[in-house]
């Protein structure tokens, strides 16, 4: 079985995102390759799929058999060359356009002319990514949700020149880790973040002002508006600088209020209170 035709994905980063789009990929039966320069970041990736994987086991949703298959499935590297033979490399690295931009221009190298290059960025337009390559028709956004292996949604970002060839193939892969497309066009911020970031910077500019506690503002949301995660609270699981560079490239393209950074992010953001990752945000996580 491979995902939808594609039997060799690339993944570059190995981080918290990028290890679970891997994991997702082998699930589907892919071959996977991650990539990552820091081998001790390379080391946790491997030690964090092998614990979700055996959390998957130890629940009953893989058999221990297929378990280890998947593990086997997923090679890493720190050699760039090494990717050269993925049908599909996507991209997951830092929410930095110049550093992916790099990394789309290294992959356009190296990889065959009829593979597929694809960003999880969340916020930076796939156009200027595929104005790094001589394959624009082949570039396309492949904007997964956290935690990967548990979200159901994948955006599919259609630029410019993405030809309906590469929509077809991506959406025909997302269909295969067993997660929904929806299809949007190459705007900033896509479908989700565009309407989900002026909701939690209001939570945000809320608390800055003392209008309610952290607390009372996410019981609200949850107990209120039926939502699963208080929005502070979800600030902290997306990450404050994460969220952050998100909302100053939706607010470079728009000019718009409600997408601005409140002064308390920034601050928060140069304290090192990133939020759950780094133990401190909104919420004391010890």
């Amino acid at each position: 079985m491979t995902a939808a035709g594609i039997g060799s994905v690339a993944v570059v980063g190995a981080g918290f995102m990028g290890s679970g789009i891997a994991e997702s990929a082998a699930r589907a039966g892919a071959t996977v390759i991650l990539h990552e320069m820091d081998q001790s970041a390379l080391e946790r990736s491997e030690q964090r799929i092998s614990a979700s994987v055996a959390k998957a086991v130890e629940g009953g949703k893989l058999t221990r058999e297929d378990g280890d298959a998947l593990i086997g499935r997923i090679s890493w590297t720190r050699e760039f060359h090494s990717l050269a033979g993925a049908q599909l490399a996507i991209e997951a690295v830092v929410e930095d356009e110049h550093v992916k931009a790099d990394v789309f221009n290294r992959l356009d190298a190296i990889l065959a002319p009829d593979a597929i290059i694809a960003s999880n960025t969340s916020s930076i337009p796939i156009a200027q990514l595929a104005a790094a390559t001589g394959r624009a028709d082949r570039v396309v956004g492949l904007h997964f949700f956290s935690p990967v292996p548990v979200m159901k949604l994948v955006e599919i970002v259609i630029a410019l020149d993405t030809s309906a060839a590469t929509v077809a193939r991506a959406s025909s892969f997302v269909e295969a880790l067993g997660k929904t497309a929806v299809r949007t066009k190459d705007r900033s911020g896509f479908v989700v973040n565009m309407l989900l970031v002026p909701y939690l910077m209001a939570a945000v500019r809320m608390y800055e002002e003392g209008f309610a506690s952290a607390e009372d503002i996410d019981a609200a949301m949850k107990l209120g508006a039926g939502h699963p995660m208080g929005p502070l609270t979800l600030a902290d699981f997306i990450g404050l600088d994460v969220l952050y560079a998100v909302c100053d490239s939706l607010y470079e393209e728009f000019k718009r209020d409600e997408y601005a950074p409140p002064p308390l992010m920034k601050r928060m953001v140069a304290a090192g209170r990133l939020g759950r990752k780094t133990g401190r945000g909104f919420y004391d996580y010890g």
